[in-house]
């Protein structure tokens, strides 16, 4: 239980540096050539590691389906609608009502897993979307200028998010190996993303300034590595406990925004709603 919280903690970290990272590859890329950069870096770098990392750990064919289809989704539809809403609404506001996921992840573990959820956990829950719902009441004024319809793209990828770790949760039931499963998810969103990518542009990589690709493999490293924790947090934990753990994101952008974006004004409502999320989470861990 131990290397689960450990997990969903660095998780949640690499998570969170992952929205920031992208804010400043969003100054010069476009978030669909951003995502044809970002997904497939991780990629790369995973297979190049893969003869050292890859030792020793079997291959179970009957969980690669399940692996493949939940990379259709994750991170590949994820990481679109993800830089989409950075670009849109800023990264405080994507991550925070990002903070929805566990809602999904947490519902779908008790019907779908079977899994016990506790009161103080459900409690949690409750804290961490008021904490979202305070921060998302009035926008920052950072932003700019941003219509409603602009909030379905951090609220689709929360379902997503919440959705990934159920499906990862079977998968890893029948194949125990988080890292076969990250790679074999990744391998499927970078297909996805470099031929929507084709399909729109005609090329694979779009020409873009060597600054915004650098920025963008990092973020893809980021949360190339905070889902391989979340697997890795999932195959040693329940998700009622592992997915309102993540919920510990926010605190993450606000705090590198304030350092590296300066121009992202951290509001006394952004604080406010931050804590009453990462109070959620401390009610989550004494259950």
């Amino acid at each position: 239980m131990t290397a689960a919280i450990v997990f969903a903690f660095a998780s949640a970290f690499f998570l969170g540096a992952g929205v920031v990272l992208a804010q400043l590859g969003l100054r010069t890329v476009d978030p669909l050539a951003g995502a044809a950069i970002s997904v497939p870096s991780f990629t790369v770098l995973f297979l190049l590691l893969s003869p050292l990392i890859l030792a020793g750990e079997p291959v179970v064919w009957q969980g690669l389906p399940i692996f493949a289809a939940l990379g259709l989704i994750f991170p590949a539809a994820l990481t679109l609608m993800t830089f989409a809403s950075n670009r849109a609404l800023g990264p405080v506001i994507t991550s925070t009502l990002g903070n929805l996921a566990p809602l999904f992840a947490v519902a779908l573990a008790v019907v779908l897993l079977h899994e016990p959820l506790r009161s103080l956990q459900l409690a949690g829950l409750v804290l961490a979307v008021i904490g979202a719902v305070i921060i998302t009441l009035t926008r920052p004024r950072d932003l700019g200028h941003w219509r409603s319809w602009a909030l379905l793209l951090p609220l689709g990828g929360a379902l997503i998010r919440g959705v990934a770790p159920p499906i990862a949760k079977l998968g890893l039931e029948i194949w125990p190996s988080p890292l076969w499963a990250c790679l074999i998810g990744y391998l499927m969103s970078s297909l996805v993303v470099l031929t929507v990518q084709r399909v729109r542009t005609g090329r694979f990589v779009e020409n873009a300034p060597w600054s915004g690709r650098f920025w963008f493999a990092l973020t893809g490293i980021s949360n190339g590595l905070s889902a391989l924790t979340l697997f890795a947090a999932v195959r040693n934990g329940p998700i009622t406990l592992v997915a309102p753990l993540l919920a510990i994101y926010p605190l993450v952008v606000v705090g590198l925004s304030a350092l590296v974006l300066r121009h992202v004004r951290i509001t006394a409502r952004i604080v406010a709603g931050t804590a009453l999320a990462a109070a959620g989470v401390a009610l989550v861990l004494i259950a």
